[in-house]
């Protein structure tokens, strides 16, 4: 009896240690919250090698991953970044893609964009942000690129916006099927930067230059003051629902 208590004994430790070690896989897989500071992160990329975020302090970021170089939604994707990067460069924000090809993949397909494709009227583009090369998956596990259901060797189309304190702002997760929005991910962008600066919120489909949200009393007595004092400066169609007009001109970056 006493050797067959020490075998149970000895099983239940090891039952433990498996419960433990999925566990911390599990943590270490868990797809990052907002809020929280972006997983930080050393890799190689095609700009050279990154310390992420650390790299990138005092800037916006947006770290996005695509399932695989050479595949036609992912190439339209990319001319369109590498396009529209001077308008996040103006944003104070910089782009990093990922995917889980190597180095040798990634100068191939983007030479392949720059020298051969055109789309939309996009020609001659050159990708000069970082694609970080992810073979074994580390940072795409780290921010919860992976996604079994979708496949167990590619990265959905996932994007991450981080803030100059390095902290994860918004998140969007798209299929691998379907392409992103692009004006929608910079006009989140700048709402963000203006809910910031301004210290705001924003309506639904809010664009630069339309009404914004002022935040609602915190008091019975403030609530009361607001409640039919609307005037040019602020439209209250309740006590807790406010706008108040913003110039385009004082969310949008100016031209140097």
């Amino acid at each position: 009896m006493k050797k067959a208590a020490g075998i149970v004994s000895i099983l239940m430790v090891g039952c433990m240690c498996v419960a433990a070690g999925d566990a911390a896989s599990g943590a270490a897989a868990r797809v990052p919250l907002i809020g929280e500071v972006a997983p930080s992160f050393k890799a190689e990329t095609t700009q050279g090698p990154i310390n992420f975020p650390e790299d990138y302090k005092g800037k916006w970021v947006i770290l996005f991953s695509h399932p695989a170089d050479f595949t036609p939604v992912c190439t339209t994707e990319f001319m369109t970044f590498a396009t529209m990067m001077p308008e996040f460069d103006k944003l104070n924000c910089k782009l990093v893609g990922l995917s889980i090809d190597s180095m040798y993949s990634h100068i191939a397909w983007l030479r392949t964009i720059k020298e051969k494709l055109e789309f939309k009227g996009m020609k001659n583009v050159e990708v000069t942000f970082p694609l970080i090369m992810d073979i074994k998956m580390d940072i795409s596990k780290q921010y919860g690129m992976l996604q079994p259901a979708a496949s167990d060797t590619k990265a959905v189309r996932a994007v991450f916006f981080i803030d100059p304190d390095s902290k994860i702002r918004a998140m969007i997760y798209y299929p691998l099927s379907n392409g992103r929005n692009f004006q929608e991910i910079k006009r989140l962008l700048i709402a963000m930067q203006a809910s910031d600066e301004h210290k705001i919120a924003t309506p639904a489909d809010w664009q630069p230059g339309d009404d914004v949200i002022i935040p609602p009393p915190g008091s019975c007595g403030a609530a009361k003051d607001r409640v039919g004092n609307s005037s040019k400066d602020i439209k209250v169609y309740d006590w807790f629902f406010s706008t108040k007009p913003l110039a385009k001109e004082k969310v949008l970056p100016k031209d140097k």
